[in-house]
Formats: C-alpha cells, sequence, structure tokens
C-alpha cells in the first residue's frame, strides 16, 4: 500500500473532477459534441424535405461516433496507468473514512457504557437507601433524591464553572428556603 503522502492526488467534488476529465480528454466531448451537431442538422433537413443533406449529415453522425469511440478507446489507453493509481488513492481515502467513522461509532459505544455504568451505581445506591430506609434506617429522602438526581461525575483536573442549569437550580432551592 503506498503512502498518502507519495500520491498527488486529492479528493475532488463532482464539478472539479468533470474540469479535470475535460482538461485530460477534451476529443470526448468534442465528439460528443460533432454527434449531436450532426444529428441536429439531419433533423432540420428533414423537416426541410431535403434527403440528400440528411443522408449526408446522417454518414457525418457516423463518422462523428466513431472519432468519439476512438478518443475514449485511445485516452482509456493513454490514462490506464493514471486512473489505476487514483483508484488507488481513492480506495485508501474510502479506508480511511470507514476507519474514522468505526472509530467515531466505538468511542460513542464508549461514552454510553460509562453513561450506563453511573446509572446503574446510581440506581444501586438508591435502591440500597430505599431498603435501608424501609428497613428503618436514617437516611433522609432528600439525601436519596440528591444522588438519583446527581449526574456521574468524571475525574478531571480542571475545574468547570457552574452551568446554568446548576445556576437556576441554586436560585430555586434558595428561593425555596426562604
Amino acid at each position: 500500500m503506498a503512502d498518502q503522502g507519495d500520491l498527488q492526488f486529492e479528493e475532488e467534488t463532482s464539478m472539479q473532477k468533470f474540469k479535470r476529465r475535460l482538461k485530460e480528454e477534451p476529443l470526448i466531448p468534442l465528439g460528443c459534441a460533432a454527434t449531436c451537431y450532426a444529428l441536429f442538422r439531419a433533423y432540420r433537413s428533414g423537416k426541410a424535405k431535403d434527403s440528400m443533406e440528411m443522408n449526408r449529415m446522417f454518414r457525418a453522425r457516423i463518422y462523428a461516433q466513431f472519432f468519439t469511440l476512438l478518443a475514449v478507446v485511445a485516452g482509456g489507453m493513454y490514462y490506464k496507468n493514471e486512473r489505476k493509481q487514483r483508484r488507488e488513492f481513492e480506495r485508501m481515502v474510502e479506508e480511511r473514512k470507514a476507519q474514522e467513522k468505526r472509530d467515531a461509532w466505538l468511542r460513542e459505544l464508549e461514552a454510553r457504557e460509562k453513561e450506563d455504568k453511573g446509572w446503574r451505581e446510581r440506581h444501586a445506591a438508591v435502591s440500597e437507601a430505599a431498603k435501608e430506609a424501609a428497613a428503618g434506617g436514617k437516611k433522609s429522602t432528600k439525601a436519596v433524591d440528591d444522588n438519583v438526581n446527581q449526574a456521574p461525575q468524571e475525574k478531571s483536573d480542571e475545574k468547570r464553572g457552574v452551568g446554568i442549569l446548576e445556576a437556576v437550580k441554586a436560585l430555586v432551592q434558595g428561593n425555596k428556603e426562604n
């Protein structure tokens, strides 16, 4: 597998690809245009009931199509190696995108697993507190409610600012106590 730095290709949009292909093989669109022109002239000749001109234009259409076919074959042979390199590059880009997608999916699964583990721990603590309360323990219901509403805390060295939700809760709880 070649290193991506060795290849001179880059990802391109449809329009960029169209322009590049037009520059690489200008004879193909030229042949298509000649074919269309011959068909248009044959149609006009048919409307004017000029059968000689119409037959001549149908022959010209055949020649134009043959020219286009030759341009396609010659261009295919001439650019064969470059197209092979481009296909390899595009395959590598697709593999990289697929790997990035898999990595993002795994990160999402890990985050969900961590969230689920935190929820299970909180649920187990609440269940334990409820059992103690039912058995006559002294734990207050406020502590149980606080434990249920508590989000899992990540261990980090940096301090985080008070979020809007926490500030609103503090205001509401401050007004209830007054």
